[in-house]
């Protein structure tokens, strides 16, 4: 079984690199976190020295809780091997972002390949106007809705992504609503549903400090769940494009 199983591990990661620098979007992607590490090491003080984090957001944040990494206390070795890992995970972090780019701009080339005819506006029928008409209207939204949104229920890597999602969003308002003192809850929702939820965070916090201060959690909660949503349809249109791929390669 072990060597039945290595020989599939490679043409995935394969995919993933082809994803991850085949494309305008993806390679650019990449030079700007090469930049921006190169930056980090050049100027530690200032104040682009978190930018590599922030770009290789939701993974890279998972690093904050593994107990090994930058800071760790030991012997030269042990610290030599910490920065070496976080290097590895930055790196994969910010892999696995290219190919999410790579993989949106794969479907958007496929989805409107060139040369390729628009239907012509069907005209409408006199007597479908009025309330049928406007529901009739009503169902292709809501279809078209249910299609940019399915990406992230029909794989497993996008429910298991919106599954922490939940996870840290239901604890960020249970300590909210239910703790008595619910400190840096909201730290983790803004973590798993990075880089957009900073703009939630930015969004929640002009609440907090106006006369609506008590809608500031349902605002922030709100931003996280539609970043989240955004993170998840990423991911998913990911996993549908190595999908594709092994298929091709299969046929």
């Amino acid at each position: 079984m072990p060597n039945a199983s290595r020989p599939r591990r490679i043409p995935r990661l394969r995919r993933l690199l082809a994803l991850a620098t085949d494309n305008w979007l993806a390679r650019g992607y990449l030079a700007v976190f090469a930049a921006s590490v190169l930056v980090m090491f050049l100027f530690p003080d200032s104040g682009f020295a978190p930018d590599p984090l922030i770009l290789t957001a939701p993974l890279s944040f998972l690093s904050v809780v593994l107990p090994f990494g930058p800071g760790t206390e030991g012997s030269g070795a042990v610290g030599v091997l910490a920065v070496g890992f976080w290097t590895v995970w930055l790196l994969l972090c910010a892999l696995v972002n290219a190919a999410v780019l790579g993989a949106l701009v794969a479907r958007s080339a496929t989805t409107a390949p060139a040369g390729a005819r628009e239907p012509l506006p069907r005209i409408a029928d006199p007597a479908e106007q009025g309330g049928t008409g406007m529901a009739r209207s009503a169902r292709p939204r809501l279809q078209r809705i249910g299609v940019l949104l399915a990406p992230a229920v029909d794989n497993w890597l996008a429910r298991g992504y919106l599954a922490v999602v939940a996870a840290a969003l239901g604890f960020f308002l249970y300590a909210v609503y239910l703790s008595p003192d619910p400190g840096f809850a909201g730290i983790w929702p803004l973590m798993a549903t990075a880089p957009l939820s900073i703009l939630a965070s930015l969004v929640a916090a002009l609440a907090e400090y106006s006369s609506l201060s008590w809608l500031s959690p349902l605002i922030f909660s709100a931003c996280v769940t539609l970043s989240g949503l955004v993170n998840a349809v990423l991911l998913g249109l990911l996993a549908r494009r190595l999908r594709a791929r092994e298929a091709r390669q299969a046929t």
